[in-house]
């Protein structure tokens, strides 16, 4: 398939497009923040009793909160990003701490069969909930170059570690590691030394489009261009101000919009937003510029749509 090498220079991995910031922007955006304020907690109530499995011809995406969503097709279920953490952050009382529970308990959850994480920030790769799922479930954890060691370290024993455009192959199907505009780090000392991406599931009922972390970019006619059949696509909408240092890295509504009709999914859905207060916009700041920019771009608000944690979408084979 045609698609865009990372650059691996002195070690580091770097986009092959926009350069992300470096440390010195990131001090000027820490010390002049203009952080809207957001809400303490939600309330919300999580699904309650076991989730059931889904149909053999069907795609059903149940969103838990932030990046993270339940993936169920051809008899497996996948998650990406998996956080059930009450903080995103180094330690359990340092970090962003969330401000709704997850939209499953983890007690909840069916037997997962794959694990899917785009990078390595806190806010996606959690390590208390990655042990807790290797504990309960042992999944195939797929990730992207320079993270299999680490976390081979951390006591997960099933890790496939992939380059853009190389694919895992699944119990039913398979998933590629696909280009993405970010960064990686956990620590100031190993800044870009792992790979980031998003993920394209290749099953029976069409494929699936998990981005990950990711600022606008090229490749998204690069997507398009090798899968034409996208049923969905789970696009990150928050986390996007100021824009002169979130640009490169996180797409804001319009960038996600565009993103959208470049890849022609049957339904795209909203990620990335409203658990963590991790950059400036407010947080209703998302769904309402979703909304402004889906009218302004003449794209059916039922094409791209914003889940509640818990809620599930179902998408049948004779969706076209």
């Amino acid at each position: 398939m045609e698609c865009p090498e990372p650059l691996h220079l002195k070690g580091k991995f770097k986009n092959t497009e926009k350069p992300s910031h470096g440390f010195a922007d990131l001090l000027k955006w820490i010390f002049n923040r203009k952080r809207a304020k957001w809400p303490k907690w939600i309330e919300s109530k999580p699904i309650v009793g076991n989730v059931s499995q889904a149909n053999g011809d069907e795609i059903r995406v149940t969103f838990v909160n932030h990046s993270t969503f339940l993936i169920q097709v051809d008899g497996i279920n996948i998650l990406t990003d998996p956080i059930w953490s009450t903080w995103a952050g180094p330690l359990s009382f340092v970090g962003t701490k969330r401000i709704r529970a997850p939209g499953i308990k983890f007690e909840e959850l069916p037997l997962i069969d794959v694990v899917l994480v785009s990078h390595n920030h806190y806010d996606h790769m959690d390590m208390p909930t990655l042990k807790a799922l290797e504990k309960e479930f042992s999944p195939l954890f797929v990730v992207g170059l320079g993270n299999k060691k680490f976390l081979e370290k951390k006591g997960l024993k099933r890790v496939e570690e992939l380059n853009w455009c190389e694919k895992a192959s699944l119990s039913n199907g398979s998933v590629f590691f696909v280009p993405a505009q970010h960064f990686s780090g956990r620590t100031p000392w190993n800044i870009d030394k792992s790979l980031w991406g998003g993920f394209m599931i290749e099953s029976s009922q069409g494929q699936i489009y998990y981005a990950g972390d990711t600022g606008f970019g090229n490749f998204f006619e690069h997507l398009h261009a090798n899968f034409s059949n996208i049923k969905v696509a789970l696009l990150p909408i928050g986390a996007y101000e100021p824009r002169w240092f979130m640009g490169p890295i996180h797409m804001n509504p319009e960038d996600a919009v565009r993103a959208h009709q470049i890849l022609k999914p049957k339904v795209s859905i909203g990620a990335h937003f409203g658990t963590f207060h991790l950059a400036d916009e407010g947080f209703e700041a998302p769904k309402e510029e979703l909304a402004i920019n889906l009218s302004k771009n003449d794209v059916d608000p039922k094409e791209f749509i914003i889940l509640n944690p818990g809620e599930s979408v179902t998408i049948m084979p004779n969706d076209t």
